[in-house]
Order: C-alpha cells, then sequence, then structure tokens
C-alpha cells in the first residue's frame, strides 16, 4: 500500500479523515482477519485475529472472493451489501469513503503489485481471470454459504 501511496497520493487525500481509521477485513472463510490503515505512506496491513478485527474502526465481512472482488471492482459493494453477501459496521462515513475512492482508482492487480508493462497486463489478465474461475466454482458448490 505505500508503494501505491507513492504512485498515486491522490487516492489517499481522498480519504480525508478516514485515511487513518482501521479497517477490519474479515474474510469468513479464513480462519484470520486483516487490520488495514490506508494513511498514505504510513499505511498498513496487519494480519490479526477475528476479536481484533471485530474490535476495528469499521468491520467489513464477506467471503474471501467476495471482498477480493470488491477491491478490483468487478463486484458492485451495494448490491453485495443489500444482498447480504458482505455486512458492514462501524464508522458508516469511513466506509463511504473507501467505496468510493476504490471505484474511482480502478484499481488492478497489477497495481496493487507496482507492476507496469507486459508483465503489469499479464499479472492482471492471469489473476483477474483465476479470479472468475474461483467465483464460478464457488457459485456453482455444493455449499452456498460460501458464494462469492
Amino acid at each position: 500500500m505505500r508503494s501505491l501511496a507513492r504512485r498515486r497520493p491522490g487516492l489517499f487525500e481522498r480519504l480525508g479523515e478516514s485515511r487513518s481509521a482501521c479497517f477490519g477485513i474479515d474474510p469468513v472463510d479464513l480462519a484470520f482477519a486483516f487490520c488495514v490503515v490506508p494513511d498514505g505512506q504510513r499505511s498498513g496491513v496487519r494480519v490479526v485475529s477475528k476479536d481484533e478485527a471485530a474490535r476495528s474502526d469499521v468491520q467489513i465481512k464477506g467471503p474471501l472472493l467476495t471482498l477480493l472482488g470488491l477491491l478490483d471492482g468487478t463486484l458492485d459493494g451495494d448490491a453485495m451489501f443489500f444482498s447480504r453477501v458482505i455486512s458492514i459496521s462501524g464508522r458508516t462515513e469511513a466506509v463511504l469513503a473507501l467505496r468510493n475512492t476504490i471505484e474511482d482508482a480502478e484499481l488492478r492487480p497489477a497495481d496493487l503489485l507496482g507492476l507496469h508493462g507486459t508483465l503489469a497486463r499479464y499479472v492482471d489478465k492471469s489473476v483477474l481471470g483465476a479470479l472468475g474461475v474461483a467465483r464460478r466454482l464457488a457459485h456453482n458448490s455444493p455449499s452456498k454459504a460460501q458464494q462469492a
């Protein structure tokens, strides 16, 4: 995230006061969660317990593939929220600021990895293709509890 902040500082400035908030990202299909503080050059991502994520300023819960789809823009956050695939609690103004920033950023996997050129195009195509296949497999699996 700090590398992304160096390349695109406007993304983080757009978060305003919410940039220092701790966003607890809880993939319900994993045994751990993440605390993300999108504070530009002071940004950080930590792996935390589910309990610690629940004490964050903002809590976002959902299946991992869905959360990744929200990040890369292949899934609509409003649709996922209103269909109860994800849940959000805590500082809603921070969630709205983050959502608007991510939507405007049009982030691709290569952006998050700091890649450019041919390698970036290859990584984007590969990662997005793999996520699409994983979502289809999860959607068609017998367990609808892990829809993505």
